[in-house]
C-alpha cells in the first residue's frame, strides 16, 4: 500500500448483476496507486457468490485476494458505518461510482432517503456538486426505473447503462466488461488503455 495516492475515488457495488465490472473497476483504480474507498451490500456479496463463484465464508480473503496485489490504498467500510470519512461532505473526493447500481439504491439516492453509508455517500456527491456515476445494470427498465435515472440526473449525476459495445470487435468476455469499465473510467477522468477507442488502431 503506498501512502502518496494519485486521487481519491468512492466506489459501491451492489446486487444488481454485474459485480465483474466493479471488482474490475476497482482493481484497475488500485493498479494506477488510486485510494478506494469500497462499499458492498449484502446483496454484492450474494453476487459474488454467485457469478465469481467465490466462497464468501471469509470476506476479508475475498477482498484480499481480489484487491491485494495491486498498489493503491483500499479502505472498505460496512453498509451502516455513518461514520466513516465519505459520509461527510467536510471530506474531499474526486468522484463516487456504483458500479453496478441496482433499482433499489437508484430508488434511494433518488428520494434522498439516505437509508445506508453508500446513498448518504452519493446525496453527499450530489450536495456538493461533485462526480456520481451509477451504472445500472436492469433489463427491462419499467417507468419507475426511467424516472428515478431521470431525477438524478436532473440534480448532477451521470447515469452510465451498462451496455457493452462491440466496434472494438471483442474477442472475449474480459474484452466486454473492460470496454464498460473503461468508459466508466472516463466518466471519472481516469485514463486507461482497457479499450480501442473509435478512430485508434486496432
Amino acid at each position: 500500500m503506498t501512502s502518496k495516492a494519485k486521487g481519491i475515488y468512492t466506489v459501491g457495488i451492489t446486487g444488481a448483476s454485474g459485480a465483474i465490472y466493479g471488482v474490475r473497476l476497482v482493481q484497475e483504480l488500485l493498479r494506477q496507486s488510486y485510494k478506494v474507498h469500497l462499499i458492498l451490500t449484502e446483496a454484492a456479496w450474494r453476487v459474488f457468490q454467485e457469478e465469481l463463484l467465490l466462497d464468501t465464508s471469509n470476506r476479508e480473503r475475498i477482498l484480499e485476494d481480489l484487491f491485494g496485489e495491486f498498489n493503491g490504498e483500499l479502505h472498505t467500510h460496512h453498509l451502516h458505518d455513518y461514520g466513516a470519512p465519505i459520509a461527510s461532505g467536510s471530506y474531499q473526493n474526486n468522484g463516487m461510482i456504483i458500479i453496478p447500481c441496482s433499482m433499489g439504491t437508484l430508488s434511494g439516492i433518488a428520494t434522498g432517503a439516505s437509508g445506508n453509508l453508500l446513498e448518504r455517500t452519493a446525496d453527499v456527491m450530489l450536495k456538493e456538486g461533485r462526480k456520481l456515476i451509477l451504472v445500472p445494470r436492469e433489463t427491462p427498465l419499467n417507468q419507475i426505473h426511467l424516472e428515478n435515472m431521470l431525477r438524478v440526473t436532473k440534480v448532477g449525476a451521470k447515469v452510465l447503462p451498462a451496455m457493452p459495445g462491440f466496434y472494438h470487435l471483442p474477442k472475449s468476455l474480459d474484452d466486454l466488461v473492460n470496454f464498460l469499465v473503461g468508459k466508466a473510467l472516463d466518466s471519472l477522468d481516469v485514463e486507461h488503455e482497457l479499450f480501442t477507442r473509435w478512430g485508434e488502431k486496432r
